[in-house]
């Protein structure tokens, strides 16, 4: 048992250890007793979009490193794709609220994907993704922690599944292919999105939604496309209320022998290739 360090506290990182110490605290402690998120002597840059994710993410981090016994480095980054003025200044007025000291780096990475007829979500997802990566690094840490929850890990599964026909979905943690000796992890992986939400209407907090621009222009569409699947779940769960838990330990129950075929490392194996064995 870890206990926890006698400091002072502001008035969300009380909230977050008291009154909604079961439904995240608690689940975000697990995640790292669970999965091992850190080792001591890490370096973690808390990534912060500037929504509600994010920031809640980055006030249990300040817990952690206050109230813990973990022997880690810790940082605040913003990257910057290109908010419009007002999203800017929401991110910052948060930011003081909830003194998170973090380091904001301007890109143009919005300026650059939305000039792209073909696929400028991926193209804007990759550029944000490599360059939290390299401004991390540059800040000397060696983990990069986002603020994707349970919610985000089902719908992931569930999306593979109906959109590209895959079984796959969201890990706690993950080494990177391209920037060697990074890693991301996930700390919020048992957190679920309404209690996230609550504890935002306890404050009384306003975060950022989707800043894309590209989002702004085509909003209809593409809100409608992000809420499908969460709209689906919602259904399912009427006639299959354990749906949000079947969906979340089923990456944790695969049947090999049941399996056509997986792929690892890049490569395909079949059942056939053992099956007369």
């Amino acid at each position: 048992m870890i206990c926890m360090k006698k400091c002072d506290v502001d008035i969300y990182e009380n909230s977050l250890t008291t009154t909604f110490r079961a439904s995240i605290w608690s689940k975000f402690i697990k995640a790292f007793h669970d999965y091992q998120l850190i080792k001591d002597g890490d370096s973690v840059c808390v990534c912060i979009s500037g929504g509600k994710d994010s920031m809640v993410l980055a006030k249990l981090f300040m817990c952690l490193k206050k109230f813990m016994n973990y022997n880690f480095e810790l940082k605040f980054l913003v990257m910057n794709p290109g908010y419009n003025k007002e999203n800017l200044e929401l991110i910052k007025s948060n930011l003081k609220t909830l003194q998170i000291p973090a380091e904001i780096h301007q890109t143009d990475i919005f300026e650059i994907a939305n000039m792209q007829v073909k696929s400028p979500c991926f193209l804007c997802a990759k550029m944000r993704r490599g360059a939290l990566y390299n401004i991390a690094k540059s800040m000397g840490c060696n983990k990069i922690a986002l603020g994707h929850h349970y919610d985000d890990v089902i719908e992931t599964t569930l999306m593979n599944l109906l959109s590209s026909g895959s079984f796959q979905t969201m890990l706690p943690k993950l080494h990177s292919t391209n920037y060697e000796g990074m890693e991301l992890i996930r700390p919020m992986y048992f957190v679920r999105e309404k209690d996230i939400i609550r504890f935002a209407k306890h404050h009384d907090l306003h975060f950022l939604q989707c800043a894309c621009k590209l989002t702004e222009a085509n909003r209809d569409e593409i809100v409608g496309r992000r809420r499908f699947i969460k709209e689906l779940i919602k259904s399912l769960k009427k006639d299959i209320p354990q749906i949000e838990e079947n969906l979340f330990n089923a990456p944790n129950n695969v049947t090999l022998d049941m399996i056509l075929g997986y792929k690892k490392g890049g490569v395909y194996y079949s059942y056939l290739d053992d099956y007369d064995n």
